[in-house]
């Protein structure tokens, strides 16, 4: 166990995540003016913390093991499923869990069906997730640098 919590690329990973679901804290206070912890357990939002986590882990092991190795590749791959998933299906149905939620509202106004609410915010649009990627990638490197 020791060795994983010692392991570099395992420790910039989980600083950029964290780093990250706090700063989508600091953008909403700052936009909204409310407190909102929940951001830090959340998916979705400014910037996606999803991204930024696999692009510092294929950053860390680029430089670590090199961009040609075996283990680079299938980090990578990882990262443009997570990053394309992030900003294509889940931001799909974010939007149409928006406009299922509209639709019960308008239709039964002073007549509720359901207390429950559809969770709208599940993806990312592409501008977050590639301000997460950055974020992942300076951090992994940031990181691995000192």
């Amino acid at each position: 166990m020791n060795d994983f919590f010692s392991n570099r690329v395992a420790q910039a990973t989980a600083i950029v995540w964290i780093s990250t679901q706090i700063l989508k804290v600091l953008i909403e206070y700052a936009r909204f003016r409310r407190l909102n912890l929940r951001l830090l357990t959340s998916a979705g939002g400014m910037p996606s913390s999803h991204s930024s986590a696999v692009c510092a882990l294929a950053t860390g092991i680029a430089l670590s093991e090199g961009a040609a190795s075996n283990m680079f590749m299938l980090s990578l791959a990882l990262a443009l499923i997570v990053m394309y998933d992030a900003a294509g299906v889940r931001r799909a149905a974010s939007i149409q869990a928006r406009i299922l939620n509209q639709i019960i509202d308008e239709l039964f106004q002073g007549h509720p069906i359901s207390e429950t609410r559809l969770r709208e915010l599940l993806g990312h649009t592409p501008f977050e997730v590639f301000v997460g990627a950055a974020l992942g990638i300076f951090g992994a490197w940031w990181w691995l640098q000192r």
